[in-house]
C-alpha cells in the first residue's frame, strides 16, 4: 500500500510526538504527516511512470502552507485528536492534482480534511478528556512545506519513504 504525504518541519513533529508517544497506537510506524492520498495499490512494475508522473507535478507546484490552528476531534466517527490544519490554496492544488494523477476514475465525493494526528484508539472518556485539555491550549503554527513524500507501508505496517519530491513551482 502506498500514500502520499507531507512531512511539517521538525518542531510540529516534535510538538506532535510528545503527545503521539502516549495517545498514538501508531506512533512507532509514521512520523506526524498530512494524508494527501488514501492509501492504494501500485504495480511495481509501473512505479517508474508514477514517480516520473510526481516528479513533474512537483516541478509545476508551489511549495505549501501549512497553518495549523486548532486541536479537534473526528468524534463521533472516531476517537482521533488531532492538529487541524486550514486548508488554503497550494495545499488545495496540491491534494487535488496528487488525486487526478493517482485516482483518475474516482469521483472525490470526499472532503479533505488536513490533519496531523496526535491521538487515537482512546477509550471514550480518555478521548474527552483528551480533546477538552487541547482545547483550552490551543496550539498554533504557520509554515511552508516544500516537498511531498510517496511513502509504501511494508508488511509490518512501518512506512518507508520510496521517494521525496521537491515543490519547485513559482
Amino acid at each position: 500500500m502506498y500514500h502520499v504525504i507531507l512531512f511539517p518541519s521538525p518542531s510540529v513533529q516534535d510538538e506532535a510526538n510528545s503527545f503521539r508517544k502516549r495517545f498514538d497506537s501508531q506512533y512507532a510506524l509514521i512520523p506526524p504527516h498530512i494524508k494527501l492520498t488514501d492509501s492504494f495499490d501500485w504495480k511495481e512494475d509501473q512505479l517508474q511512470q508514477l514517480i516520473q508522473s510526481l516528479n513533474q507535478l512537483a516541478h509545476d507546484l508551489s511549495p505549501v502552507i501549512v497553518e495549523i490552528y486548532k486541536a479537534d476531534s473526528f468524534r463521533p466517527l472516531s476517537h482521533k485528536i488531532f492538529f487541524k490544519v486550514r486548508k488554503h490554496e497550494t495545499l488545495d492544488a496540491l491534494y487535488q492534482q496528487i488525486n487526478q494523477l493517482i485516482h483518475p476514475q474516482k469521483n472525490d465525493s470526499q472532503v479533505f480534511v488536513p490533519h496531523i494526528t496526535i491521538a487515537q484508539d482512546l477509550p471514550e472518556a480518555e478521548h474527552d478528556d483528551l480533546i477538552g485539555q487541547f482545547q483550552m491550549n490551543p496550539y498554533t503554527h504557520l509554515e511552508e512545506v516544500t516537498e511531498f513524500h510517496l511513502v509504501k507501508q511494508g508488511k509490518d505496517d512501518k512506512w518507508e519513504t520510496v521517494k521525496t519530491f521537491y515543490l519547485k513551482g513559482e
